[in-house]
């Protein structure tokens, strides 16, 4: 069976963006960037993200063009006979789905939220009702399991009309929506009267704060920052790598994936920081920044219904186009592995994923009880944990070392590969930094994750 392809190169980088693009962007970035004093962590986080994250990045897509195969496959095709790498592929093909576990139920949250925000449900509230409106939301099983299940019913519904019908056409749509929509919000935020300090707060870096923090505090911060965004180390971009031909050289895609990326993340610090400092909100409130922060903030905009609708539509399609980058990988593996056609894969792993999800869609309500990192944590934190923290980095350091090592494919014909077409090559003095250097520093983010 011929493998699938997409339709455009655009296609191709808005698909991988979208995959890299998650709440880790919107959310996580924001906050920790308030949490390390700004424009200091801001820097580290840039200066990891080309040492670390491109590397690795380039490394994947190689993989996944060179195999023609999915995560759970492409050992098969590259390994030498005898080797047990392929053994990473069904650890790769399992953080898929556990991924998914959490992160449709999280997706789920952005829908909900859109929906109170356009109906008023936050209007002339203060922060106490919205801290209790969103304890409501999570204590309320049907609405946690009923929106979570939305997300898994739609995303797979795309994926079942094809690669480039389905998952290329709505993911160029969000994409483009969702960069329009941060553009008009971060100019509504960057114009607010008072929005000029959380400017300089963000863009500014400050070193003396830094050095207050701990500068070990920052850089580690920054790093694994900078590893996270780019949703590395279980195939998510080996996937698509697979789908594309040999026009252009995978270093550059792999920078232009990253600066799309690190746009968005940018850009959300740019929509919130003034915001915060307009309406005089601490900004290193920590997660809770997006669900009991913002909606007060909105609240004291002029227009801050359509601005709030606006904004969580936006997190829902950073969440969204997540959801169906994995959900394709998910089918990729299913139709390699068990040679099943594309609506096959889709509606058994629709009917799976639904039911894989409700222990953390359950877990803020009916297993509340169950705290299995300790006190006040829930399932969700569990499946973060294993993803995050084992999955990701010993993933992305397995195919670090079998991309680079004569006992694995090998430096050369990861070249040989990654170089292929138009644009940034991978050059001989980079061989040393990536067969030694890289692995150390994957191994330092999983050492620092424990």
């Amino acid at each position: 069976m011929e493998r699938e392809r997409l339709g455009s190169r655009l296609g191709f980088i808005l698909l991988s963006a979208g995959c890299a693009i998650g709440i880790g962007n919107v959310w996580k970035f924001p906050y920790m960037a308030g949490q390390y004093g700004g424009g200091a962590f801001v820097l580290c986080y840039l200066f990891f993200l080309i040492i670390l994250g491109i590397p690795v990045m380039t490394i994947e897509f190689s993989l996944g063009r060179a195999s023609q195969k999915s995560p759970v496959k492409l050992y098969q095709t590259l390994e030498k006979p005898g080797q047990k790498w392929h053994l990473h592929g069904y650890a790769a093909m399992a953080g898929n789905y556990l991924l998914m576990m959490f992160y449709t139920t999280v997706a789920g949250w952005m829908l909900h939220y859109f929906f109170y925000m356009a109906d008023g449900t936050f209007a002339g509230t203060d922060v106490e009702t919205v801290g209790k409106i969103f304890e409501n939301m999570l204590a309320d099983p049907y609405g946690m399991i009923g929106f979570m299940a939305i997300v898994v019913l739609l995303g797979f519904w795309i994926c079942s009309i094809g690669l480039q019908n389905g998952l290329e056409k709505v993911t160029k749509f969000m994409m483009l929506a969702l960069l329009a929509i941060m553009v008009i919000l971060a100019v509504n935020s960057i114009t607010l009267k008072g929005g000029t300090e959380g400017l300089l707060f963000y863009l500014l870096p400050d070193f003396g704060r830094m050095a207050e923090l701990g500068i070990g505090n920052v850089l580690r911060g920054a790093m694994t920052q900078a590893f996270f965004t780019l949703s590395l180390g279980i195939g998510s971009m080996a996937i698509f790598g697979s789908y594309i031909g040999k026009e252009r050289t995978l270093l550059g895609e792999s920078v232009n994936v990253a600066v799309l990326d690190t746009f968005v993340a940018i850009v959300s610090g740019l929509i919130i920081f003034p915001a915060c400092f307009a309406y005089g909100v601490n900004p290193d409130s920590g997660p809770s920044l997006i669900f009991v922060t913002l909606p007060n903030i909105f609240n004291h905009m002029p227009a801050g219904r359509l601005w709030g609708s606006l904004f969580f539509v936006f997190m829902f399609f950073a969440a969204f186009s997540t959801v169906l980058a994995v959900f394709e990988n998910i089918i990729s593996c299913c139709m390699d592995l068990f040679g099943w056609a594309r609506k096959k894969a889709c509606y058994i792993n629709m009917l799976a994923v639904i039911l894989l999800s409700l222990p953390c869609a359950a877990g803020y309500n009916l297993l509340s009880g169950f705290q299995p990192r300790g006190a006040g944590s829930t399932v969700l934190d569990l499946e973060d944990f294993i993803v995050s923290n084992l999955l990701l980095p010993l993933g992305s350091l397995t195919y670090v070392i079998f991309a680079t090592n004569r006992y694995g494919w090998g430096f050369n014909k990861l070249t040989a590969e990654a170089n292929q077409g138009k644009g940034l090559k991978v050059a001989g003095w980079m061989r040393p930094y990536m067969t030694y250097v890289l692995p150390v520093i994957v191994l330092i983010v999983f050492l620092m994750g424990l």
